[in-house]
This record gives C-alpha cells, sequence and structure tokens, in this order.
C-alpha cells in the first residue's frame, strides 16, 4: 500500500496549561468527519503548553491517555510534544503512538531555540519509524529545520516523510515556509510542518510534496488537513529525479569529499568560535558605548 492519509491539526490553545481534553474533542470530530485519516499529527508543546513549568516525566498520564485515544480510533497519532522531565533536565519531546494504542517512539528535540528557549537540554538521537506496509516516517521538532543536517540525516536512514510539529509565533514563519520547501526538495520527501495557532503560533502550517511542491498552506486560523501522500511518488522520484532531473540522495552518497568541519569537536572552526556567545540581543542603549 502506497497511499496513506495524514491530517495535520492546526488549532488555538493555551499557552500556558492543559490543552489535552480539546485535542481529545478535536481527534473525535476530525475522525467523525473524516474517517479516512490513518495518522493525526498536532504542533509543538500543544498538549501542555509551552512552559517548561508543566514538564512531566514519560511515560505519563497525559501520554496514556493519548495512547487510549489512538486506540480508540485505531490511528497513528504524534500529539505535537510537550516538556519532559529526566531528573534534572528537561527535554522537548515528541512520542510517536500506534493504531494499538503502544509509543513505539520518544524523540527529543535536537535544537532548542537557543538562547529563547532557556533551561530545554538538546537530545541526540535521530528517530525515524515504520508503518507496516507504507513506508518509514522521520521525526524533527521546530528549529530542527534550521539544520539541513537534522532532515538529511533521517532522508539517509531511509525516512520518506518528515512529521515536524512547530511552535512558531514570530515574524521568520516566512522563512520557514521556504526551508519547508526547501527541505522536502533536497530530500525528496514529504514535509508536514504543522504550527499552532493563537498563542501556539501564527499558523500557516505548510504541506510539502517530494518535488518541493505545496499540497496545502494553511491560513492564520484553526484548521484540520487531511492530506492523501502517494509513497511510491517519494520512491519514484529518488529513483528517476526531482522532475527527472537533480537525484540529490544519490549524489550525496555518492560524494567525493567529506565535511570536514563535522570532524571537530563539536562542529565548531576558527571563524565561528570568533561569533561570540549565544545570547539574547541587547538593547543598544544598554550596550557599553564604544571608547574614544
Amino acid at each position: 500500500m502506497s497511499y496513506f492519509t495524514i491530517a495535520g491539526v492546526q488549532m488555538h490553545a493555551l499557552h500556558h496549561g492543559d490543552n489535552t481534553e480539546a485535542m481529545r474533542h478535536r481527534v473525535d470530530a476530525l475522525m467523525t468527519r473524516f474517517p479516512q485519516v490513518q495518522m493525526v499529527l498536532f504542533s509543538e508543546l500543544m498538549p501542555m503548553g509551552a512552559s517548561p513549568h508543566h514538564a512531566q516525566p514519560l511515560p505519563s498520564d497525559t501520554e496514556a491517555m493519548f495512547c487510549q485515544l489512538a486506540l480508540q480510533h485505531r490511528i497513528w497519532l504524534i500529539p505535537g510534544s510537550m516538556f519532559e522531565q529526566v531528573g534534572d533536565h528537561i527535554y522537548n519531546t515528541s512520542v510517536v503512538i500506534n493504531p494499538m494504542g503502544q509509543v513505539v517512539a520518544r524523540y527529543r528535540k535536537m535544537f532548542p531555540f537557543r538562547p529563547f528557549e532557556a533551561g530545554v537540554e538538546s537530545g541526540s538521537e535521530f528517530v525515524v519509524f515504520d508503518v507496516p506496509n507504507v513506508g518509514r516516517f522521520g521525526i524533527s521538532i521546530c528549529y530542527d529545520m534550521w539544520f539541513p543536517e537534522t532532515t538529511r540525516t533521517l532522508a539517509a536512514m531511509g525516512a520518506e516523510v518528515i512529521l515536524h510539529p512547530t511552535m512558531t509565533d514570530t515574524i521568520d514563519r516566512d522563512l520557514e515556509l521556504s526551508i519547508a520547501r526547501t527541505s522536502a526538495a533536497l530530500n525528496q520527501c514529504y514535509f508536514f510542518d504543522i504550527n499552532g495557532a493563537g498563542a501556539l503560533g501564527n499558523g500557516r502550517s505548510i504541506v510539502v510534496g517530494p518535488s518541493g511542491d505545496v499540497i496545502h498552506q494553511a491560513g492564520s486560523g484553526e484548521q484540520v488537513m487531511p492530506i492523501e501522500i502517494d509513497l511510491n511518488r517519494v520512491r519514484r522520484e529518488r529513483e528517476r529525479g526531482l522532475h527527472g532531473l537533480g537525484q540529490p540522495l544519490k549524489s550525496f552518497r555518492d560524494r567525493k569529499v567529506n565535511f570536514s568541519i563535522y570532524a571537530s569537536e563539536g562542529g565548531s572552526s576558527p571563524f565561528l568560535d570568533t561569533l561570540g556567545p549565544l545570547v539574547k540581543p541587547a538593547r543598544a542603549d544598554l550596550e557599553t558605548p564604544p571608547e574614544h
């Protein structure tokens, strides 16, 4: 089977607080209206809001509720992400639940939006998972997309669809739309970039095909987006090339160059070391005046 239907959910929710009951109602309504849906994807930090103070160890009662919801509707469910407490550390974690209500993967965001996403640790493990008889899916979260190495690694692990919950409420959303299209084209995969609305994002979720084509782009308000994809399209374009032209994954595989920047400790370099600390910009009148 190569056809598969994924519904992205762009919804309003509380910035700080429990949104799980609203998510439950949204899934119930979605599955009543669109029973063909096989996977549901929410935006980043949707379940418990954007405050690390709501972090929970996993597994949790919140996760168990989503497992029950997936089992009830026999769907794959990715309820965005939530803050996970692990000892003294907090991670931004996305959970993948299968139609039997089982957690099959947890992905910790590799690139917290520093310096703004303070106090959140970086994950270190890439996550792909297989939907039996359909294909392979990869997970990334929000700011991860700004680092093309993340999507390229998932594609090199066989991911044919990238599921990308985000929570963008800033003026760089236009750039993210371009990055989503570029990521899909460079890796010849589907890219589902699902944003929140209202307090948890400025919307404009986007679903992109493996040629970088926009399948759907949402507005700024609430929207449910059931999209049927064809995994054979990914396989055909990876075999034949984007529009019968570039085959970037094969060229990357067959490259003669090793990128030396990745061989250095932490990916640093003499130039990058001159850029200064990763901190919020200071107001101009608070900076030290130049000496004369």
